[in-house]
């Protein structure tokens, strides 16, 4: 499996095709969650993610404090295949983009409740009441690094 980190500006059509290919089909179609994915956001994202011969398998993307929370954020992370340890793989990275790219001494995210242990894992705690984003549990999330 290939690693690839490039900001917006380094992508190809082609690459960011596949990226919201990808989050389309699992946070819109699969998730049954019609809201505005393209967010504005991805201008100003490092875009991670492992891939193979059949495309992206896992994503996330990292921005800098100050774009959408108050530190540096992780968000949009998704998985092709789900319980086979690539979510943990791809997050693992992303805190290590974060901490490259952007110094990040913490990390924030929004996690859907159901995937709290993943990021518990990864040590994120929880730091905040769950609320719903489209319809969808979600909690805060802090990694102090």
């Amino acid at each position: 499996m290939e690693l690839i980190i490039k900001h917006f500006s380094q992508l190809s059509a082609r690459e960011l095709y596949d990226i919201l290919e990808l989050r389309v089909s699992v946070f819109v179609v699969e998730q049954n969650c019609p809201y505005q994915e393209l967010d504005g956001h991805d201008r100003n994202a490092y875009h991670v993610w492992l891939q193979d011969d059949d495309g992206i398998q896992a994503y996330l993307r990292v921005l800098d404090k100050g774009v959408t929370m108050d530190e540096v954020a992780i968000g949009r992370v998704v998985t092709r295949q789900r319980r086979i340890g690539l979510g943990t793989k791809i997050l693992n990275i992303g805190i290590e983009v974060a901490k490259e790219k952007y110094a990040a001494k913490k990390i924030m995210l929004e996690a859907q409740v159901y995937a709290k242990s993943l990021y518990e894992k990864a040590g994120f705690r929880q730091m905040g009441e769950e609320f719903l984003e489209d319809g969808i549990p979600h909690i805060p999330m802090l990694l102090e690094v």
